[in-house]
Formats: C-alpha cells, structure tokens, sequence
C-alpha cells in the first residue's frame, strides 16, 4: 500500500493531490523548480525537494531528477498530475523498473493513446467515428499538400504527441500550409519532445464533449458522464461544465458506450478522458474521436462535483490493486456544475500572457458550492517559465443557470491585485445570454468580441473612484507633517482638489473638496457631475481598507489596497485599478530605435527575416515562446529590415525591440 506519494507536479493540482493523500493519511512529497519555491503547494507537503533550474525542461521534465527526488524523501509511489510527465510512457515505465508505485494508466496504455495518430486507429478499430486526416510526412512541402488536398481545406495542422494547444495550426488554403508545418512541428518538438504532426479535417464551429471513464486491474471499466469543455481560446480550454447542455440521454450513451468500448479495448487502468467533437450544424447530431488523455484531467472537478467522487483517491486504491468503488448502474450525477480557469492573461490583448508580482490574492465567497483549487496566493510571483493558470474555481448547483450565477458572483467578489488576470472576461462569459441559452460551440470566443472589453458598470466605477479619494488619505494620516489634514485639504480654500485618474483606456478628472467641519463627507465632481460621499465605515489597515460608503443614496462596502502606483479597488460589482496621471507632461528622454517588440519575457525560437529585406504589414518577422506557447512578432508598417536586434535561442526582456524597421 502506498505510504509516501511524490507528486512530479507543481501548482494547484499538486496541492489537489496533497488535500487527498492528508485525508487518506498518507505521507506527501514535493519537488519544485527554483521559481517556484515560495509557492503554496511546497510547504504544503511533508517534504520539498528541489530540483533546481528555472524552466521545465531543467526541473519537472527531468526523470532522473524526479527518481532522485523520489528516493531521498523515502517516497514509495509517485503521482504526475496533469501536464508535463503526465503522458509519458518512458517515466511511468522507469518509475516501475525503480521498483515504485506509479499513480496512472500502465505503460501500453499511455504509448497507445500517446500519438494521436496511432489512437485515431485504435478508435476506428473499436468502432468510434473519427475525421478524415493525413499524416505529414517527410521534408517536401509538396507532399505536405498532397496530403492537405487529400482531406480538404481548412484543414488543422495537429501535434501527434501532447496537446493543450500547442503543436496546432488552423490551415484555410495551400499558401499557409508550409509556414504552419514547420511551426507546429518546431512548437511539438520543443512542448513534447515529438515533430510529429498530421492534418485533420477541421469543423468550424462543434462542440468539444469528453466523457471521463475509469478502469481498475480486475477487468471493470465504466464511465462517469460527460463534460463539455467548448470555450476555448487558441484550442485551450477556459470554461468546462457538466452536464452538456445539448446532449440528450440517447446521444450521451451512445457517446459513453464508445468510450468505454474504447477503454476496454486497450485494456485501460485508471483515470482517462476520451474527447470528441460533436457537430450539430448540419441538423444531424454527429461526433468523432479527438484524442484520449490517459491521465486526470484539469478538469475533474466538475465530475466530482456532479458525483461525489474523489478520482485523486480513485486513481490511488486502483494504483493499490483496489477495484473501483462503484459499478456502472450505481453511478448517480446530481445538479450541473461549471468550472473555470483563472489565466495571468489579457483577453483584451489576444489572451497574451501577463506576469509580474500578486500583491493580493483572496476569494470573497466561501458558500457550499464553491470550490477553489488554487496555485498561488498573496504575495506570490507570476513568472514567464510556466502555464499561466492561476487557479481553478467550480460552481455546484441544482441547475445550470444557478451554477453560472454562483461561480459569476464567486469570480466578482475575488481580489486579484497585481497582475492582469482573465477573472472579468470569465464573468461577462458566465453572464452572457448566448451562454446560458447553451450556444456554447468552440467558435463561441471568437463570435464575442464584445466580452473582451467587460468592464464594472458606471455605478461601480463611481464607487471605485470615490473609494480611491477616501483611501489617498492615508498618505497623509501617515505623514507625521501632516497627519492632522486630509488629502486635499487647503489652508485657503479657494480651489478644490483636482487629480486625473487612468484605468486601462478610460480616464477621468476628479474634483473633490473635504470639508474640515464634515470629515466623514466628501464632494466629487467626476467628469462634469457632481457627487456626495458620506464615509460609514473607514478602517485603516497597513495594506488595504475596507470601505462602507454612502454614494448618491447607495450604501455599497469597497476594498482598496494600493501596491507601487497603483491603487484597486473591489466591489460586489467587481474590481478596478486605478493609476494617478502625471500632472505634467514629462521631459523628453529622446528617441529610441523603433519596431516590433517582445510582449512579454521569452525564448526567441525562430527570425524569419534578414536585414535589407523589404517586410508588409503582417509579414512575420520573430517567432518566441512564453509560458509554453509561441507567439508570432510582425511586421507593424512596410519598410525595410534595417537591423536585427536578437537570434534564435536569445532571451529576451518584455518590450525589448527585437527587429528595427526603417
């Protein structure tokens, strides 16, 4: 029996991993990267080791180290979560030749599903419907083409090892197919260690639906319904939720039925996700294999809510030799639940990854219901190294539409302060008609521009900013000079106060007066239109306050903590930040060289230009990799390469101008 559990993990769901083992009193292990020795789920293991290095390809990628790990903490058995080694058929099977336990599906059943060339075979042999598709072959674009035609445009250019995204390329016509091969084979070799990537049809608006199934070493195999997991941004899922909302009882058992035939097929041990897309759009109801992940997925949540079931300690009594809990007629799924990934990401700027220091992370709801699976919290780094996934949060609920209501006020009411995170695009989603009448295709992100610009309501906003004016006060409560004076206090009082405050695009001049004789009463003028603040409540902390305050008749409570210049403030309306605009304009510090620059802090991976060549707007010029995804540098205007400022292998700083147009 399992005694000591390493997790080969970090994050959230080695700290999910942990909170089971604690329950079923085993001993936990830890093993982290150098970035990541502050984080949460270090501490929260019996024994940490480290691994050293910064990036995963030094640490989390590293058998050797993780089997090193394993037998200085005296570790007996060793769990790989999700991601990273999860999949990988040469760990599970040095983890059992060191005479380990390994926490997962056997060896075989991982190098069956681990190309997914190769699963769509088994699929088709155990009678799932699968899409059309070729393998890319050989060097010759020519080839490459013929295979293309041979499906049909568009096409996906698809990794065949690994996922996530990663290794994918949508394909509309037979120009763009070289320059998608050769970056999705360089983008899989470098996430997954495998070049190998093939074309598939492509549906242009199906639904995404799983079906979580589960077998054990005495031969029983069975499923514990379906998710569907259809919004996603650059094939990365953002929202799943369970039950679908389109499937009907027929439909989902023939579904379940393939994927449990499929499980049985390969002899499947454990927790395994089977994956089709489902099109409806022809008014025939059809689905297709997609791919089979052969390990727990970010996902399970959902399932467990639904269930009842914990699938960490599922996945521990079969690595045990238990045999499942529960036969199939005897699984029972109550309510519908939904769950979402908070991302370090802009959504209004491509779901371009953020990073940067988390001066605050708390939740503001704690009813039954709510779950939080969480990777960070206050005070913790957001580093370029990794995934860019915070944190989980998952809605239970009797119905759908309360589910999305619950985890929308949940998302609301956190303080994330910081670092720009994808909270308030999660809201405007959860909230969104189109949503909760269950329009939820994979094409659902890219037909909303509209929630990518989701901001708190004007009511908010006020509130917001009136908070901002109360907390500023601080300062001068602080000050041993002028304790005695609120902010904007004048000792001839024949101007009032006047600062410009800026929050993303939107600016706004506030004048304000305090009047000695009222110290709990503030006018505002915001804009052109005046405003009375009454103060209820004002407790000063050392890094937040906690405001109830009265604006135009409406009593709302506001949270505001400052870090650097820059000031949040939280309502049950959302959260804001709020910067004060210089009140002069700043001397010149003269020109700099001009051109495309790097987003964020990365690998240079491929230049695709050489000085003197003659670029377009939209030529691409760098290819770079960030927190495990590639991002494309273009061409901003026509001109000339006059000089390039990086090389391929190059670490670059975010903003550093990578290629000087002239």
């Amino acid at each position: 029996m399992i005694r000591t559990l390493l997790v080969a993990n970090r994050g959230e769901i080695a700290s999910r991993i942990f909170r089971t083992c604690r329950i079923m009193g085993i001993r936990t292990v830890a093993v982290y990267a150098t970035p990541d020795a502050t984080l949460p789920f270090v501490r929260e293991a019996d024994v940490a080791v480290a691994l050293g290095g910064s990036s995963a390809t030094e640490s989390y990628l590293v058998i050797d180290k993780i089997l090193d790990a394993a037998r200085r903490s005296g570790a007996d058995a060793i769990h790989p979560g999700f991601g990273f080694l999860s999949e990988n058929a040469s760990f599970a099977r040095a983890v059992i030749d060191a005479g380990l336990t390994w926490v997962g599906p056997t060896p075989a059943n991982i190098t069956a599903m681990g190309s997914k060339v190769e699963a769509k075979m088994l699929a088709a042999a155990a009678g799932v419907p699968v899409l059309a598709s070729s393998v890319v072959e050989g060097d010759d674009p020519a080839g490459w083409a013929a295979a293309a035609t041979s499906v049909g445009y568009p096409v996906l250019v698809k990794a065949s090892s690994g996922g996530g995204g990663r290794g994918m390329r949508l394909v509309t016509s037979a120009s763009l197919l070289a320059d998608a091969v050769t970056g999705a084979r360089r983008e899989a070799l470098a996430s997954f260690g495998d070049a190998t990537v093939f074309i598939e049809r492509y549906l242009p608006a199906p639904r995404h639906i799983e079906f979580q199934v589960f077998g054990d070493t005495h031969g029983n195999v069975i499923h514990l319904g379906e998710r569907e997991c259809s919004l996603q941004r650059r094939h990365q899922k953002i929202v799943e939720e369970a039950p679908s909302p389109v499937l009907g009882d027929e439909m989902r058992e023939e579904m379940a039925g393939a994927a449990v035939g499929l499980a049985r097929a390969i002899g499947y041990v454990g927790a395994g996700t089977v994956e089709y897309l489902y099109d409806d759009s022809n008014g025939v109801p059809e689905f297709f294999f997609l791919e089979m992940n052969t390990r727990l997925q970010v996902e399970h949540p959902v399932t467990e809510c639904l269930t009842g079931a914990d699938l960490v300690q599922w996945q521990i009594d079969v690595a045990n030799g238990l045999a499942l809990p529960l036969a199939q007629e005897q699984v029972e799924r109550r309510g519908h639940a939904i769950e979402v990934r908070l991302y370090a990401e802009d959504p209004a700027n491509g779901f371009l990854p953020t990073f940067g220091h988390l001066h605050t992370y708390e939740i503001g709801r704690s009813d039954p219901g709510l779950r939080y699976e969480h990777g960070v919290e206050s005070g913790s780094d957001v580093t370029t190294f990794f995934d860019p996934m915070l944190a989980k949060v998952i809605a239970h609920a009797p119905s759908r539409l309360a589910a999305a209501s619950r985890l929308a006020d949940a998302l609301s009411a956190m303080a994330i302060h910081g670092v720009t995170v994808n909270r308030d695009y999660l809201v405007a989603v959860l909230s969104d008609a189109d949503f909760l009448a269950g329009s939820t295709t994979t094409a659902f992100v890219d037909a909303h521009p509209a929630l990518f610009s989701a901001t708190v309501s004007d009511a908010e906003e006020l509130a917001h900013v009136a908070a901002y004016v109360v907390a500023s006060s601080r300062s001068r409560h602080s000050s041993n000079l002028w304790s005695f004076a609120p902010t904007g206090w004048r000792n001839v009082p024949s101007q009032r106060h006047e600062i410009h405050l800026r929050s993303g695009e939107r600016s706004v001049r506030v004048d304000y007066e305090w009047p000695t004789a009222q110290p709990d009463l503030v006018h505002l003028t915001i804009d052109g239109v005046d405003h009375s603040v009454r103060i209820v409540r004002h407790e000063r902390a050392v890094n937040a306050d906690d405001l109830t305050m009265d604006v135009d008749g409406l009593t709302r409570s506001v949270r505001v903590s400052s870090g650097g210049d820059v000031v949040w403030a939280n309502s049950s309306g959302g959260q804001s930040a709020w910067s004060v605009e210089p009140r002069f304009t700043p001397p010149a510090t003269g020109a700099s060289a001009g051109g495309p620059i790097a987003p964020v802090p990365g690998r240079v991976v491929a230049v695709h230009v050489v000085e003197g060549q003659t670029v377009t707007v939209g030529d691409a010029l760098v290819t770079m990799e960030a927190m495990k995804m590639e991002h494309r540098i273009e061409a901003n205007a026509d001109g000339v390469v006059i000089e390039l400022r990086c090389a391929a292998g190059d670490q670059v700083d975010a903003h550093q101008v990578l290629v000087v147009l002239g």
